[in-house]
């Protein structure tokens, strides 16, 4: 199947989403870096500690990771970024930390079997966490789902996260601060991939070809 996206496009909508919401976007990844930084440093006291940070640390980076995700879809919807999205998808944590645990086993075991199954099936099964913020799916089913829509795609995709990679480069290159903007516009060309693999009309033409 051909490419249903193009890095220039992607990497173009990307950029103008962040920088309409750059200051909340930008913000919100500092004031988190700030809290791992600061859970890190505390870290090393005891074996108790270290314990209880890591978990305290799994908790807040899920939640995190939902609820900026959702920060994302409504700038992408051209809506403000509300904080309230963090509390809305906190009920999606267990499911997101259970599907994120799979996803770990999986790659890891590729990985172990010569690299690129790995490469391969992370790029495969990428797209769980957006099914579970957008279309709230469970642990399972979100890697399913992301199996299915990545399928036909994987060089394209392959592609993408080798200009992702150049893009964190490039920011991190930037006095390091660059890496607050990288890291947004990386993540919403996610979901605008996500998106454009997800609608009806590629599924449809998937379905069409399968037959």
């Amino acid at each position: 199947m051909n490419p249903t996206f193009t890095i220039s496009e992607t990497f173009s909508k990307a950029w103008k989403v962040v920088k309409a919401n750059i200051w909340v976007l930008v913000g919100l990844i500092i004031g988190y870096s700030i809290i791992s930084f600061t859970l890190t440093i505390l870290s090393g006291r005891s074996l108790t500690f270290n314990i209880v940070s890591a978990v305290f640390s799994l908790i807040i980076g899920g939640l995190f990771g939902l609820g900026y995700l959702r920060n994302l879809f409504q700038a992408l919807d051209g809506e403000e970024p509300q904080f309230s999205a963090y509390g809305q998808e906190s009920r999606k944590l267990l499911k997101y930390i259970a599907s994120s645990i799979v996803y770990s086993i999986i790659v890891t075991i590729g990985i172990i079997l010569l690299i690129i199954p790995g490469i391969y099936l992370g790029i495969r099964l990428q797209f769980y966490s957006a099914f579970i913020v957008d279309e709230d799916c469970g642990a399972i089913e979100s890697l399913k789902r992301s199996w299915e829509i990545t399928k036909g795609q994987e060089l394209p995709l392959f592609l993408l996260s080798l200009v992702m990679i150049l893009i964190s480069i490039i920011g991190m290159l930037l006095l390091g601060v660059g890496i607050f903007v990288a890291v947004p516009v990386i993540y919403t060309m996610y979901l605008i991939v996500y998106r454009v693999l997800n609608s009806p009309v590629n599924i449809q033409n998937e379905v069409i070809e399968e037959q």
